[in-house]
C-alpha cells in the first residue's frame, strides 16, 4: 500500500491549534508531538482513495506534547495546545506553506474576531462562577456600616489635619503648645471609635490581618490616653502637634479609600497615595511616638504617678518609667511588624493591577 500526504485544514485560537484531516473512516492512527513536529500516519480514505496517509509539521511556535483527536466518518479532528497564549502570524516554522496545508474557513477567525470570542468566553466564566458563590443576605448592611464608618473617620481625621494645618500658618510655632486642648476631643473620639478595626476582621467583616490593626490602635491609644491624657506636663509639649500631624496625615488617604472601595469605585491617585504615603510618614510617626514616651519618663519617675507599691522588703514603688522602657523596645518591634505587613500588601496590590494591565 502506497503512503500519501492528505489533505490537511487548519485555524487557530490564542491558545488552540485546530487540524483537520481529510481521511474518512481512519483506522490505525499513530499521532503524536516530538521537537515541536507534529507526526500523522494512519489509514483510511482520502483525496487518493484507500491509502496510508502520513504528514510532518513543525509548528512556528512551542506545543504542548498532549494532544487531543477524534475520528468520525468524514475526518480526523485534532486539537493542539500552544504553550504560550499568543497569536502566530503562520503555522508552521517553514515560511513557505506546504502544498498540502490550507486554512480551514468553517473554524476560521481573524485576531481581533478571536479576541473578542476570548472575553465572551471569560465573561460567561465570569459569571458562572459567580452564580456558584452563595450570596450574603446581609451584604448591603456591611457594606454601609462600613462605608458610614470610614466616612465618620475621614471627617474627624480631616478636620484634624484642616484645624492643625490653618492653625500653624496663622499662629506659627505657637500653634504646638495648645495643639492637645484644641484637637484633643475629636482626637479621642476618632481613636476610641477605632477599637472597631479590631473588631471588623475578628468577625470577618474585612478581610486584613488582626494583629498589624491591634498593633495600631492600641499603640496609638497608649499614646493618647496614658502619655499624652495622663499627664498635664506633656499636654503642652511640641510633641504633642507632631504625633497629631502625622496621624492624621496617614489616614485623611486610608479611610476615602476603603470608604470608596465599599462601593465599588476608585481613584487610581487615591490608591497609588494609601499605599505609598505611608512609608515616609509612619516611620516618623513612630519617632515622634518614641519621643513623646521618652520625654515622659522623666515626669513619671517625678510624680510616681502609675507607679506600683511594692512590699517594704523589695523597695518603696516600681516605677512605671520601666514599663515604658519596655514598651520602647516593643514599639520598634511592632513597627516592623506593621511595615512589613504595609509593604506586602502594597507590593500584592500594584504586582495584581500590573497582571491586569498586561
Amino acid at each position: 500500500m502506497q503512503t500519501l500526504t492528505p489533505r490537511v485544514f487548519w485555524a487557530q485560537r490564542h491558545g488552540d491549534v485546530y487540524l483537520r484531516v481529510e481521511i474518512s473512516d481512519a483506522k490505525n492512527l499513530d499521532i503524536s508531538i516530538q521537537e515541536n513536529i507534529l507526526h500523522f500516519r494512519g489509514q483510511g480514505h482520502g483525496a487518493k482513495g484507500e491509502n496510508e496517509y502520513e504528514f510532518n509539521l513543525e509548528f512556528l511556535k512551542p506545543v504542548k506534547s498532549e494532544i487531543k483527536h477524534k475520528s468520525t466518518q468524514r475526518q480526523v479532528n485534532i486539537t493542539v495546545r500552544k504553550l504560550e497564549r499568543c497569536w502566530w502570524g503562520r503555522l508552521t516554522m517553514q515560511e513557505r506553506k506546504p502544498g498540502f496545508l490550507a486554512p480551514d474557513f468553517d473554524r476560521w477567525l481573524d485576531e481581533s474576531d478571536a479576541e473578542m470570542e476570548l472575553k465572551k468566553e471569560e465573561e460567561i466564566n465570569k459569571v458562572t462562577f459567580e452564580s456558584r458563590i452563595p450570596k450574603d443576605r446581609y451584604l448591603g448592611l456591611k457594606k454601609g456600616y462600613l462605608f458610614t464608618y470610614n466616612l465618620v473617620q475621614f471627617l474627624g481625621f480631616s478636620w484634624v489635619f484642616v484645624n492643625m494645618t490653618v492653625r500653624l500658618f496663622i499662629l506659627g510655632q505657637d500653634s504646638f503648645y495648645d495643639t492637645f486642648h484644641t484637637i484633643a476631643d475629636v482626637m479621642y473620639f476618632c481613636q476610641m471609635l477605632a477599637i472597631v478595626e479590631m473588631i471588623n476582621p475578628a468577625v470577618g467583616l474585612v478581610r486584613t490581618g488582626l494583629i498589624p490593626a491591634f498593633i495600631q490602635v492600641m499603640g496609638r491609644n497608649f499614646i493618647l490616653f496614658v502619655i499624652f491624657g495622663s499627664l498635664d506636663d506633656m499636654q503642652n509639649k511640641p510633641v504633642v502637634f507632631f504625633v497629631f500631624y502625622l496621624w492624621s496625615s496617614i489616614e485623611i488617604f486610608r479611610y476615602p479609600f476603603y470608604m470608596l472601595a465599599c462601593i465599588g469605585t476608585e481613584w487610581k491617585l487615591l490608591t497609588w497615595l494609601r499605599y505609598t504615603i505611608w512609608i515616609p510618614l509612619y516611620p516618623l510617626g513612630i519617632l515622634a511616638e518614641a519621643v513623646a514616651v521618652i520625654q515622659s519618663i522623666p515626669i513619671f519617675n517625678e510624680t510616681k504617678f502609675l507607679s506600683i507599691r511594692l512590699p517594704e522588703a523589695l523597695g518603696s514603688s516600681l516605677s512605671f518609667s520601666y514599663i515604658l522602657q519596655l514598651y520602647l523596645l516593643l514599639m520598634f518591634l511592632g513597627m516592623f511588624i506593621n511595615f512589613r505587613y504595609l509593604y506586602k500588601q502594597r507590593s500584592r496590590r500594584f504586582r495584581t493591577k500590573k497582571r491586569k494591565s498586561n
